[in-house]
């Protein structure tokens, strides 16, 4: 099968909005729909730092990489976060994930980005054996207040 991937556009809400409700059911939790409008918005809004890249075969979208980048005290350069990454569970082991994590890669070299990083769950075995390969797990742990 061939794999695109694409800048999201105007016409790939319906598109995201399945994965998205697919990327909540993983992690077990529903976001209120003004959380999913507002990162929509987001998405499609030029003065926003968050893009969406959608991964397609045959015509159906079948994964995303959400992410956005903004300076770092620790480089001249900006810095990368993938923040959410999503392929379809059929479609797991595949390459999909992994194709959506270089085209990445090759959007932020091509914009002159210093670093690329992403988080997952210490559990989250599946998703970890692919970040292995790809990059080594540099030891930090996350804290996070709600405000």
């Amino acid at each position: 099968m061939t794999l695109s991937i694409h800048d999201a556009t105007p016409r790939d809400e319906a598109a995201f909005r399945r994965l998205w409700a697919g990327f909540q059911a993983h992690y077990d939790m529903a976001l209120p729909p003004e959380v999913t409008n507002s990162t929509w918005a987001r998405i499609l809004s030029p003065d926003s730092p968050m893009s969406l890249r959608l991964a397609w075969m045959q015509g159906v979208v079948v994964g995303f990489v959400l992410y956005q980048h903004h300076p770092s005290s620790w480089v001249v350069g900006d810095d990368c976060y993938l923040e959410d990454l999503f392929v379809m569970p059929d479609l797991r082991g595949q390459g999909v994930g992994r194709a959506l994590i270089e085209d990445l890669k090759s959007i932020a070299k091509s914009r002159g980005w210093t670093r690329l990083y992403w988080l997952t769950d210490q559990d989250n075995t599946a998703a970890r054996g692919l970040y292995d390969t790809l990059a080594p797990n540099d030891n930090h742990i996350r804290y996070r207040v709600t405000l």
